[in-house]
């Protein structure tokens, strides 16, 4: 069964695995199937996932017309959108991010940006392709060095007050830029990178989320797919795949995440569930963490994502994965 938690300082209650729409728009994925994302996304609401999180830099407005297009059967108060804003590839201003290819193979540059008009600018532009009046949870995907922080967060502030933004939240920041950016607007979450083999925001950045009472949304809690056991060095990635040049998709890392897998999988296969599901499951046990964001691209991901939820682990288990974790 699937399980919802309410963000706390709000009234919006999330699916503990929640749809992570990145993959779905294709960019930095080595393209994508948009029937096939379509079909994802209605395979995991029909299982209880009635969260999406998205962005427009996702595809640059494909992932989130896609979500779009995916909900427009369902009843907007039984679905929970969550996407974001700062991240332009259409102008240059701002603080440059990277460069990058559109899924046309077009040369795109990205700029972290957050300054007034464009997050107003772009909240409209969202709320167009997602074909909905309102975002229930808006966040900023990077911090912007170039602008103050209450200009962003004003901004986000008059979003709320006109309806078009439930709450407000923030992506990537540390403790200090959280406390700094709440000082403006009440930020019910943070949604920061957190796997098994990358902990690194325990150490400060949970914590502080957990003393505060706010969401944490792990994302990349498979490591982009590195957690499912069927990476092995040597595997070849689509030609627009970034994972080919990340430091975790490298042989050395690849090997001992493999033998982590190793010694966990026979806990999975004592459950009958792949080891996705027991990451997935051990990942929303974590002290601090709210959710899971898990990505799919066709149903069958989707729905075996959902399905991690129907895992129960006891205490004893925990603690197994858990020194396994510690040993890696």
């Amino acid at each position: 069964m699937m399980e919802y938690r309410l963000l706390e300082n709000s009234d919006l209650s999330v699916s503990v695995i929640t749809f992570g729409a990145w993959a779905a728009g294709g960019w930095m994925w080595g393209s994508t199937d948009r029937n096939d994302a379509i079909e994802a996304i209605r395979a995991a609401y029909d299982l209880g996932v009635t969260s999406i999180d998205t962005a427009p830099i996702y595809g640059q407005g494909t992932s989130e017309e896609i979500v779009g297009e995916a909900i427009k059967d369902f009843r907007r108060d039984e679905v929970q959108l969550l996407t974001k804003f700062g991240m332009r590839w259409d102008f240059a201003e701002g603080a440059f991010a990277f460069h990058s290819k559109n899924n046309q193979e077009e040369a795109i540059e990205i700029y972290k940006f957050a300054g007034k008009d464009s997050v107003i600018y772009e909240c409209e532009q969202s709320l167009k392709r997602l074909g909905t009046d309102y975002i229930d949870l808006y966040q900023i995907h990077w911090p912007d060095s170039t602008t103050p922080l209450d200009e962003t967060f004003e901004a986000v502030g008059r979003l709320i007050e006109q309806g078009k933004v439930r709450y407000a939240g923030v992506c990537n920041y540390d403790a200090k830029l959280m406390e700094e950016a709440g000082r403006t607007l009440n930020l019910v979450s943070n949604q920061i990178p957190f796997s098994m083999v990358n902990r690194g925001v325990e150490e400060e950045t949970i914590p502080y989320c957990i003393k505060q009472n706010k969401a944490v949304l792990a994302y990349s809690p498979l490591e982009r797919g590195l957690l499912t056991g069927k990476i092995h060095p040597g595997y070849s990635f689509k030609s627009g795949d970034h994972r080919a040049n990340l430091p975790h998709f490298q042989p050395d890392f690849i090997d001992r995440t493999n033998i982590l897998l190793e010694r966990i999988k026979p806990l999975a296969d004592d459950k009958g569930v792949t080891l996705s599901q027991l990451v997935l499951r051990w990942t929303v046990e974590r002290p601090g963490i709210t959710i899971a964001l898990a990505g799919a691209r066709n149903a069958q991901q989707a729905v075996e994502n959902a399905k991690s939820m129907n895992i129960n682990l006891t205490d004893d288990e925990i603690e197994f994965v858990n020194a396994v974790v510690d040993a890696f």
